[in-house]
């Protein structure tokens, strides 16, 4: 028997708000988290790129100092949305075998890791932390979140590059699905803005280059758009069966009402040019769903704000939603807050989800001149969805050709 499963919980920590409440509220309002670095090291090592999306509250200033030294910034991060997301779905008390965390990171510990190599190499093997392979393996944040609320029914990570806590998402509907948990505490979280990343998208020439103009570098659907803008943070969803929401008389977002997940196995970092592997996992997010392409009121788009990325998957959605996909109101919400790596999917879902219950497509900053190329329904302002029943996904892909898409429903 297929079960509802409903999201109780939200919590984010991001480049334009400490909070959920905060980053939507910045979001609907227009406004750009991406800024001109202020590290020493953005000069040192004569960066390319030299802005990006940084969290607008340091998790430091939100954990207490115990706590936050022993974890990398990206479990910093996970543990700041999860505690916000728990305690805003009423933390519910529920049976911690029952309680389960699907957690997801593109990157993982890079800052531990690589200053724990700066140490050795300055200072020789007796002055490396002993924590440093617990802080830098990509299950920390997972394990700090499970560790933080005792929860044992499970505690996953993903890692599949920027489609991850999509991934995750979708993961955590098959568990609740499965019976193997009542709650799950899911999203994703990313700390990677270092000297090393920038340096490598940079040279790959996948990052936006307006070192002049950082707020408006991220610019989705825009014809000159030229790469995308690195972004950190965390979003996380409580998630939970109908049943056990009702039961505790919990307030209800929307419905999480299925997932798709596939890959393009087509080359390590270009998606499918034609958009195959991104289809189906929208066609799949929809089939779990009981929905059709039809019934989509709104779209979430992955949109980096790259040249050829954007295009593919436009091509994606033509192909699952035919000539709809040009009236369908979509948001690339990327433009705001910059390319969370493995953290985007779990925000991004995030805002779906505030985008169904406010019935309100958040607008997309920065787009002057639309690329004819991609006539799809984005505005500068917030387009209102009106008053039927509501069904949105969330698309997220990620190097490696991994695609992953969640589709919300409004909760009656």
């Amino acid at each position: 028997m297929t079960k509802k499963i409903v999201v109780t919980g939200i919590g984010a920590t991001s480049p334009i708000g400490g909070t959920a409440g905060d980053s939507w509220n910045a979001l609907l309002a227009g406004e750009s988290g991406v800024r001109t670095l202020e590290q020493e090291w953005v000069a040192k090592y004569e960066l390319p790129v030299t802005f990006a999306g940084k969290a607008k509250v340091p998790a430091t200033e939100v954990l207490e100092r115990p706590v936050a030294k022993r974890l990398d910034p990206s479990s910093q991060f996970a543990l700041v949305a999860a505690k916000e997301a728990f305690a805003d779905a009423g933390s519910p008390e529920v049976d911690p075998e029952r309680l389960g965390v699907d957690w997801a990171t593109g990157i993982g510990g890079v800052w531990s890791l690589l200053d724990a190599w700066d140490t050795l190499r300055e200072k020789g093997p007796r002055r490396v932390m002993p924590l440093t392979v617990p802080m830098l393996m990509p299950n920390a944040p997972s394990a700090a979140v499970s560790m933080h609320f005792e929860a044992r029914a499970y505690a996953r990570t993903v890692a599949s590059a920027c489609a991850s806590s999509t991934e995750s998402l979708a993961n955590a509907y098959e568990h609740l699905q499965s019976g193997l948990a009542d709650v799950v505490i899911a999203g994703g979280s990313e700390a990677a803005i270092h000297p090393i990343t920038i340096a490598s998208f940079a040279s790959m020439q996948a990052l936006s280059r307006r070192n002049d103009d950082p707020a408006t570098a991220s610019r989705p659907y825009n014809t000159d758009r030229d790469g995308f803008v690195m972004g950190e943070g965390a979003a996380a969803l409580v998630l939970e069966t109908e049943e056990h929401a009702l039961a505790r008389g919990a307030k209800i977002y929307a419905e999480l009402a299925g997932g798709g997940v596939t890959a393009d196995s087509y080359h390590i970092t270009a998606n499918d040019p034609e958009g195959r592997g991104a289809a189906r996992a929208m066609r799949l997010a929809l089939e779990q769903a009981g929905a059709t392409p039809d019934e989509v009121t709104h779209i979430n788009a992955h949109a980096t704000s790259t040249p050829v990325g954007d295009i593919n998957e436009y091509t994606a959605l033509q192909s699952v939603f035919g000539d709809r996909a040009k009236e369908i109101p979509v948001s690339a919400t990327k433009a705001a807050t910059g390319h969370l790596l493995g953290g985007t999917g779990a925000l991004e879902a995030m805002f779906t989800v505030l985008a169904i219950q406010n019935r309100l497509a958040p607008p997309t900053i920065n787009l002057v001149s639309p690329d004819p190329e991609i006539p799809l329904t984005v505005s500068s302002e917030a387009q209102p969805l009106g008053d039927g029943p509501q069904l949105a996904i969330s698309n997220s892909f990620g190097f490696g050709g991994h695609n992953a898409v969640v589709a919300f429903r409004s909760h009656d």
